[in-house]
């Protein structure tokens, strides 16, 4: 592991200015681009210890404030631990926020922030890879079918709704990948069951696409974020170990 340099930068955008954490080793050098898309309860502490993990491992980590739309981050008053049990308007605060994003919004958003990787002296030349978590499993998979230049390697943990019943569900677009994909999910996930996980399988292999489907068991939807109820330390280090070494096959 290497020491690490961390920073709040901003994006512009088509529809504004994201903000931002960029997380990279400290030597100076340029290193592989990675684009960690949040969970719904956004950039936070939680996440930059995890960019800085993996910037850490040699990669140069870029998390956006995907809810840019809606003002920087915090957006709204979370407590250090997020329960919501403890906190039963948590969601409805956070839902309307996070249903918002429509996919259209996510592919310009995308645009923005593979660029700022791709101008960035910390990213070296070439592809970048994704990781996302909870909802930011389905910006990672939407964002390799639309970049597909873009992107050699992306992954899921906890995702939910990547399989839905719309027409513009996420596994339908899934033709043009050309990414190595890895999903780890929860096996207690009622947002992505056995039976959809089977359908997303299908699609990816039905489109020829590289792709890993595991499914971590007891764990539950969330269970890489430390700071919530929904940890589970086993699967996080699963979580680890799979990523890092699908950026190892990438890069």
């Amino acid at each position: 592991m290497t020491d690490v340099q961390g920073a709040s930068v901003d994006i512009p955008t088509e529809d504004g200015t994201a903000d931002a954490y960029l997380a990279h080793p400290a030597d100076g050098e340029p290193h592989p681009g990675v684009l960690l898309y949040q969970d719904a309860y956004g950039l936070r502490p939680q996440l930059r210890s995890m960019a800085d993990r993996l910037a850490s491992a040699g990669y140069t980590v870029l998390v956006p404030n995907v809810f840019y739309r809606h003002g920087t981050t915090p957006l709204g008053e979370l407590p250090e631990f997020i329960d919501p049990a403890a906190d039963p308007g948590l969601w409805q605060r956070i839902g309307p926020v996070m249903g918002s994003l429509t996919p259209e919004q996510s592919r310009r958003d995308a645009d923005a922030y593979l660029g700022f990787l791709a101008d960035n002296p910390f990213v070296a030349d070439g592809p970048v890879a994704l990781t996302g978590y909870c909802m930011g499993a389905r910006l990672a998979l939407r964002t390799a079918a639309t970049h597909p230049d873009r992107v050699a390697a992306a992954a899921g943990f906890h995702g939910g709704k990547l399989v839905t019943d719309a027409p513009d569900s996420p596994h339908r677009g899934v033709g043009d990948i050309t990414a190595e994909l890895y999903f780890g999910f929860a096996d207690q996930d009622a947002s992505m069951p056995a039976e959809r996980i089977r359908e997303l399988e299908q699609a990816l292999a039905a489109a020829g696409v590289r792709h890993t489907c595991e499914v971590y068991p007891g764990a539950q939807h969330g269970y890489t974020q430390a700071d919530t109820p929904a940890y589970d330390r086993e699967a996080d280090e699963r979580h680890w170990a799979a990523l890092l070494a699908l950026l190892d096959r990438a890069f």
